[in-house]
């Protein structure tokens, strides 16, 4: 029995993702393929940026960065999940569920405004491209990953103890694969509409004024592009900028859909589908997107083949 002082000591049930029949099975080996094929792949842009000179460019920084981020919010969620499923068991613990909370919010937080570091760069790049070693210098790169890091972990760190601080007196089923705040805070046995409030706030300040900054860099690029006399100059830049705004469009869409839809739309089903994509499926994507892409990635991964 969960007593009303709190959750002290007492593991909460995640109800998971699967169910022991044959199509989950092949789902779940699916899903464990993905994660491991998004370990290597980000691993390889991180090892391929570190030791290739043609790479040591504040963009690629950004990326690795980026890879980074990935890899560690698949590596928070995956390895529970497979856990759990494997020995069918559904139980994680107050800290456990408080950790992966302030994991998820840290790196979620410290990507979206990587991403506007990334757009920034971009920028710079295509309309100050004589004024780029000044304007995007290594300094202000360190500076601007160690602000994303920092205001990451600061909001992490906020919503992870606020929702642990809550008292969790009747069911402890976490209807999720994963320890989530709105999952969790809905368990509560306390009144939860100031924090629920200050999460709204925090998701439209963490989602919409990075969105805002990203959206503004590209529309200079646009039109810094349109004004380009060279056809070659402009496919190049629309190239690298769409794959940008790929990985931009998929992360944000599925963060937002979750965040800031009203809780009377959809189920909690769908949720986990689309929390699945942006937790497992979208860090897969950016070292494709990316590589596949840039020429100057393939002709990285290249020379380090040929030695």
């Amino acid at each position: 029995m969960v007593n009303a002082k709190g959750t002290t000591g007492i593991n909460f049930i995640l109800l998971g993702l699967f169910n022991h029949t044959q199509i989950h099975l092949f789902l779940f080996a699916m899903v464990l393929m993905i994660f491991i094929t998004s370990l290597m792949g980000n691993t390889l842009m991180i090892i391929l940026i570190h030791v290739d000179p043609q790479l040591h460019m504040p963009m690629y920084f950004l990326l690795s960065q980026l890879s980074f981020m990935d890899m560690s919010l698949v590596s928070t969620i995956v390895p529970k999940m497979a856990a759990n499923y494997l020995m069918d068991t559904r139980s994680i613990s107050p800290t456990g569920c408080g950790v992966q909370i302030f994991l998820l919010l840290t790196l979620g937080g410290s990507e979206f405004f990587l991403l506007t570091a990334m757009s920034y760069d971009r920028y710079v790049a295509i309309c100050h491209p004589l004024r780029y070693p000044i304007l995007m210098s290594q300094k202000l790169c360190l500076l601007v990953t160690s602000g994303s890091w920092l205001l990451g972990g600061i909001d992490g760190l906020m919503q992870a103890g606020a929702t642990l601080s809550f008292p969790y007196c009747h069911s402890r089923e976490i209807n999720h694969f994963f320890c989530e705040a709105p999952s969790l805070v809905c368990l509560a046995c306390a009144d939860t509409t100031i924090f629920e409030f200050f999460m709204y706030v925090c998701c439209i300040l963490m989602l919409f004024i990075p969105l805002s900054l990203i959206l503004a860099s590209y529309s200079l690029i646009l039109a810094a592009v349109l004004r380009m006399q060279s056809a070659g100059v402009q496919k190049k830049a629309f190239k690298t900028c769409s794959s940008h705004l790929v990985v931009v469009g998929l992360f944000y869409g599925t963060i937002m859909f979750i965040y800031m839809r009203p809780k009377s739309n959809g189920s909690e089903d769908h949720d986990k589908v689309v929390s699945a994509f942006y937790t497992i499926f979208t860090p897969i994507l950016n070292p494709l997107i990316y590589s596949v892409r840039n020429k100057e990635v393939k002709g990285a991964l290249r020379r380090w083949l040929e030695k």
